[in-house]
């Protein structure tokens, strides 16, 4: 078997195709709404910040599931064009995952997701030296049994592994285990700890689960973090607002990137925040991916919504 190259990040989730509608408002239960245009896009947790972190300049791979169609095709061409090392597990026959969106005129997204079992990546169709040999591994953990698999070989390597997790799914606490940074979305803490207090789940899912950085985004309002010393609040930048879809693929891609930057945690948080910003300037999952330089001007530039209390908008 040839050598696998050394990456920087190696990912192991989600990919999906994107049909992006826009509308002025969110469909009233039982109406009849014309929509204009629609757009084909890439997109998918894992794979938008594979892409994300391939475009600011690091090396990248990306593990991952599609079926024998156009979009799997899409997928493909993508990761062709952006340089990611893409091992990619095919099957015939069988539609790639896809997402219908609808973005109302604040920008705010709602998805309709479809996706064929046959699709889900099994521990058995990945390979030990794809993981090990990268300097991080990010998962989203939808596929629970492969996330964990990639996960526990990371840890056993000494690899630093990021999750991006949204759902309680079965399985999730044994790949928490081997979590070294974990970034949920605001509602998973409660969820999975019963403690509805954010602050206080996030110190006990770090307690139990000995990982090293517990946080949740929250939107506009930033994000939260504990590092074990410090509950650290970033404000979101304030920008206007076209699309959030991908917005938090972006900002865990932006954490990755300020990880193995070696930078500190304020500004890691602070960059994650502003790629994310900038991505929802645009349309689409990876529409407002730019250059380092275009991150660090929002950064300088841009003013921060205000938060008077960060724990009671949680």
């Amino acid at each position: 078997m040839p050598d696998v190259a050394v990456v920087d990040l190696v990912g192991v989730g989600l990919n999906a195709t994107d049909t992006l509608i826009p509308l002025a408002e969110f469909p009233a239960r039982g109406s009849k709404v014309e929509y204009h245009r629609a757009s084909f896009l890439p997109g998918g947790q894992t794979a938008s910040a594979v892409v994300a972190c391939q475009t600011w300049g690091l090396t990248t791979r990306y593990v991952g599931k599609l079926g024998d169609d156009d979009a799997a095709r899409l997928h493909q061409s993508e990761f062709a064009r952006t340089g990611v090392d893409a091992r990619l597990v095919e099957v015939p026959n069988a539609a790639s995952p896809q997402s219908l969106i609808i973005v109302d005129a604040g920008g705010e997204r709602t998805v309709l997701c479809r996706r064929d079992e046959r699709l889900l990546l099994q521990p058995e169709e990945m390979e030990r030296d794809w993981i090990v040999s990268a300097r991080a591994l990010h998962v989203d953990g939808y596929e629970t049994a492969a996330a964990t698999q990639a996960a526990r070989w990371a840890h056993e390597a000494g690899v630093p592994v990021i999750a991006d997790l949204d759902e309680t799914y079965s399985g999730v606490e044994d790949l928490i285990r081997c979590v070294d940074y974990l970034i949920v979305s605001r509602d998973f803490p409660a969820r999975l700890t019963g403690e509805r207090d954010l602050g206080l789940a996030l110190k006990l899912i770090r307690k139990q689960y000995d990982c090293k950085l517990t946080a949740a985004t929250l939107g506009q309002d930033g994000v939260i973090a504990w590092d074990g010393q410090r509950l650290l609040h970033r404000a979101a930048y304030h920008v206007p607002v076209v699309d959030t879809t991908g917005a938090g693929d972006v900002f865990h891609a932006g954490f990755i990137y300020g990880l193995l930057r070696g930078w500190e945690l304020d500004h890691q948080l602070d960059f994650a925040c502003a790629a994310a910003a900038l991505n929802c300037t645009c349309s689409g999952a990876r529409g407002g991916i730019r250059g380092v330089e275009h991150v660090e001007q929002v950064m300088a530039t841009t003013p921060r919504y205000s938060i008077a209390d960060p724990l009671a908008i949680a």
